[in-house]
């Protein structure tokens, strides 16, 4: 009973002074709140600056920077955008150290992107998972790798002289081929570069028709093709050495996939009765294949203006796809997923 009493003797009380506690607290706050308000404008001047007074000419005077620089016994050191980077890359531990090729002062610094490919944005979202898709290989864990087979042929010791030496290389070649890896999600296959390359042979009696291959090259691909020149004198082709023998460029990134885009959905429809690009190319995942002068008018760059290249300049081209792919069959298989029509056995 005792108990029950506080409590109600409590709430009692709780009810007549909470509204007074509650007026007493909001009016210090306020109080409070006003006093810390007046402390924050006092430092603010009530006078305008526009009613200051206009500065002595003897003051301006002395605000000569020329003379100052003339008279600083040390000069100030240049600004930092005199930087050069290193021209060669002398390893991890060395004190200088190349920029990223994303920096702006990077000797290999290529601005971009610009633009978003139609092909580029369907293989990142349709082709690439697809190819992973198709080359899936169910390999159950634990299973142990396959032993890899001696590329390089040891020597028999048939003679003292045998003791110590290296491998010989594959009979037949003297380089190893490319060996064909297991498509995963980090390695699948994609365009890295595209190489174009023109052969005028009449350049170094005529320089019009050097003018005229670098004009189409440069037209559909955008980018200055450098001169190429001959090697070696051949008699029966009635070239010398030293002469112009053409043009060439490559293309990457963006630009690249543009191009090929180009291909499959301008130039390659409109030729006809053209059976498609051999299947079969380097082994090391590089399809190559050639353009007639007369597809040329099939670009949109040169059809638009046609009549203004001379019809008997107009060269062929020399076209190789460089992909990461480590077989032809890779290659092929990247390449038909974008809709490049191929052609013979594979």
């Amino acid at each position: 009973m005792a108990s029950e009493g506080l409590l109600a003797a409590r709430s009692i009380m709780c009810n007549v002074y909470r509204p007074q506690l509650t007026a007493a607290g909001s009016r210090l706050f306020s109080q409070s709140s006003r006093v810390a308000a007046l402390d924050a404008l006092k430092d603010i001047e009530t006078n305008s600056s526009m009613s200051a007074p206009i500065p002595d000419v003897s003051v301006a005077k002395s605000f000569n920077t020329e003379e100052r620089i003339k008279s600083r016994e040390q000069q100030l050191p240049g600004k930092r955008y005199q930087y050069h980077p290193p021209k060669y890359d002398r390893g991890p531990l060395h004190p200088v150290q190349s920029p990223k090729h994303s920096d702006p002062i990077a000797r290999n610094f290529l601005p971009g992107p610009f633009n978003h490919p139609r092909l580029l944005e369907t293989y990142n979202h349709t082709i690439s998972s697809d190819i992973l898709t198709m080359t899936y290989q169910h390999v159950i864990p634990g299973t142990p790798a396959k032993p890899e087979r001696e590329r390089l042929r040891a020597w028999d010791d048939s003679s003292p002289y045998h003791a110590n030496r290296p491998l010989r290389g594959p009979r037949g070649a003297g380089t190893l081929p490319v060996l064909e890896k297991d498509i995963k999600f980090n390695n699948i296959p994609e365009i890295q570069s595209v190489h174009i390359h023109c052969y005028q042979p009449q350049a170094g009696q005529d320089p019009g028709y050097l003018a005229v291959s670098r004009a189409v090259v440069m037209a559909i691909t955008g980018r200055l093709p450098k001169v190429t020149w001959i090697k070696n004198q051949v008699s029966q082709w009635k070239i010398k050495k030293g002469d112009l023998s053409g043009c060439k460029t490559t293309i990457f990134g963006n630009s690249a996939y543009e191009f090929v885009d180009k291909l499959t959905t301008l130039v390659f429809p409109k030729i006809k009765d053209w059976p498609g690009i051999a299947g079969k190319g380097d082994g090391s995942g590089n399809i190559s294949f050639g353009l007639n002068p007369t597809d040329l008018a099939h670009f949109p760059e040169i059809g638009v203006n046609y009549d203004m290249y001379p019809s008997k300049m107009i060269p062929g081209l020399h076209i190789l796809i460089r992909t990461t792919a480590t077989s032809d069959r890779q290659a092929r298989l990247l390449l038909q997923t974008m809709g490049v029509p191929m052609t013979g056995k594979f």
